[in-house]
This record gives C-alpha cells, sequence and structure tokens, in this order.
C-alpha cells in the first residue's frame, strides 16, 4: 500500500533552522507547543525535559547544539503552519482551532500562499 508523500511548503527562514534539524512534522509539533515563548536549549537535555518529551531527546541534543542558529525566542510560523496543516488535509477549521485563530484569518493565509507559490511558477 502507498502512502502518498505530503509536499510541505518552503519553512520561512526563522523555521527553516528547525526544519533541518527535524523535519517538517516534527517541527511542526515542536513549533505549536513552544511558538512565542522563550526557550532554553541545554546541551545535556534529559529524556524527562518538555522538549524531549515532544520532539524526542535526539532531536532535543540536534537543538541543543545549534542554539548558536537559533532566535531566543521561538517562533510562531502562524502562517507557515496553515499551510503545512492545509498540505496535510486538514479543514480550514480544524487548522483554526489548532492555531487558535479564525477560519477567516486561517483562509487570508492560505490565499497569500497560494499566490506566492504562484508566483514563484515558471
Amino acid at each position: 500500500m502507498n502512502v502518498p508523500t505530503i509536499r510541505y511548503p518552503a519553512p520561512p527562514a526563522q523555521v527553516a533552522v528547525y526544519v533541518e534539524i527535524m523535519g517538517p512534522k516534527m517541527a511542526m509539533e515542536f513549533l505549536l507547543a513552544f511558538g512565542g515563548a522563550p526557550l532554553e536549549h541545554h546541551e545535556r537535555t534529559t529524556a524527562r525535559s518538555r522538549i524531549a518529551a515532544i520532539v524526542g531527546p535526539e532531536h532535543a541534543r540536534a537543538l541543543a547544539q545549534e542554539n548558536h542558529r537559533l532566535q531566543p525566542r521561538v517562533p510562531l510560523a502562524t502562517r507557515w503552519l496553515a499551510a503545512c496543516l492545509k498540505a496535510e488535509g486538514q479543514s480550514v477549521h480544524d487548522i483554526a482551532r489548532k492555531l487558535r485563530c479564525s477560519d477567516v484569518t486561517v483562509r487570508k493565509y492560505l490565499r497569500a500562499q497560494e499566490a506566492a507559490e504562484a508566483r514563484r511558477r515558471p
């Protein structure tokens, strides 16, 4: 049985390092859990830490090692998250509930994403 591959949109610059380290799906989980908050990364992250509980100890250690590339506050990346959740097939209403915004805002984000992708196409 072939599982369709999800084509996530390209991440914005402030999120690219998270996607590079963890992949898009895990980066989404991380951003949904920690976005908007300051976060300290420690080299000796334990398996019991909040970060490790969400992304696993390997990814938590990788984030700590790349701390010099990360912003002090985890980005919200709401527009990118909306586009990713849509790429996964989630409804506008489900996306709005996850991102804690209105369905009108989600539609606006998705229209802007589609317009940006159309401009990039030859």
